[in-house]
């Protein structure tokens, strides 16, 4: 890709705390995708059906979206839960990364991702499942003797040719060093499902504890947020927590969600990190600490009552 790599900032004096990881199996570009390429536990959690080149920085991804993703409400009428969006930009992150970007230094995952709904145009989906079209745009990258260290994706989501929804990913090296939580402390409860916005009681990702919110999955081996059992939470993840957390201080149903953001500023535990909402212009911020260090921030648009 000429175009992205003349644009790619190469940071010469920064240190750089990675070891070096064996590069990822190259695929030709008009190979088909496979859920293992992805980095899938299962071919179910595939999304992702075809990828294209349309210039040198431009790309289109056609995904299906089923009706009975894990994170989707049981319902008549199903408007797929946002963090679909996000997941189909990482698995398109995944394909490129093995088709038509530098070999990355070290296994990349998302460290900062931003999301807008347009509420009125989301999809809903009465069969079996939704075709979305994904145009994502490739900036910023970052390399590193000529392997590649970060980049970002910009997203636009298309349903019968409207555009319901953008975001950006910022995908960065895995944090190095140990997620440590903190104890959850004496009388955890967890609230329901609904006054979360979860589809169902293993999604709740926090609880009420003696010393306020916290992360505390009700699923320890939730198969979304956190396959292969990590010991720490991806991004994806802790917005699902911060989405939960708003979503309880505000009163208010899933459907009142109109934008998400997360940074992650270091390694996140798989349970036992405080969670701290604040109101914002726009909805909520929420704030995620463990061990007096901040490790993840982020923000929930809401709709305005």
């Amino acid at each position: 890709m000429p175009a992205v790599t003349r644009d790619a900032r190469v940071r010469e004096n920064r240190p750089e705390p990675l070891g070096a990881a064996p590069p990822p199996e190259r695929e030709a570009p008009d190979a088909p995708l496979t859920w293992r390429s992805a980095g899938l536990e299962t071919m179910a959690s595939m999304l992702v059906l075809s990828l294209r080149r349309l210039g040198s920085r431009g790309f289109e991804a056609w995904c299906q979206w089923p009706r009975s993703h894990p994170l989707n409400e049981r319902a008549l009428v199903v408007a797929h839960h946002p963090l679909i969006m996000v997941e189909s930009v990482r698995q398109i992150a995944a394909a490129l990364e093995r088709r038509h970007l530098p070999r990355p230094f070290a296994p990349l995952e998302p460290g900062s991702v931003r999301l807008g709904l347009i509420h009125e145009a989301q999809p809903r989906e009465r069969g079996v499942a939704t075709a979305v079209l994904v145009r994502v745009a490739v900036s910023d990258l970052v390399l590193h003797g000529g392997r590649l260290v970060g980049y970002r994706l910009c997203a636009d989501f298309l349903q019968a040719g409207l555009r319901f929804g953008s975001g950006t990913i910022r995908m960065l090296p895995r944090e190095s060093g140990t997620a440590v939580g903190a104890a959850a402390g004496q009388g955890l409860v967890h609230p329901s499902a609904a006054a979360v916005g979860a589809a169902a009681e293993p999604d709740v990702m926090v609880a009420r504890t003696s010393r306020g919110l916290a992360i505390a999955p009700r699923d320890p081996d939730h198969p979304v947020f956190r396959p292969g059992r990590s010991c720490r939470l991806s991004a994806v993840a802790v917005l699902e927590a911060g989405r939960q957390a708003a979503l309880l201080s505000y009163g208010g149903t899933a459907a009142a969600v109109t934008g998400l953001s997360v940074d992650l500023r270091g390694p996140v535990p798989c349970a036992g990190a405080s969670v701290e909402v604040a109101p914002d212009p726009l909805g909520r911020r929420f704030i995620v600490h463990t061990g007096g260090q901040v490790v993840a921030v982020g923000t929930v648009g809401l709709l305005r009552p």
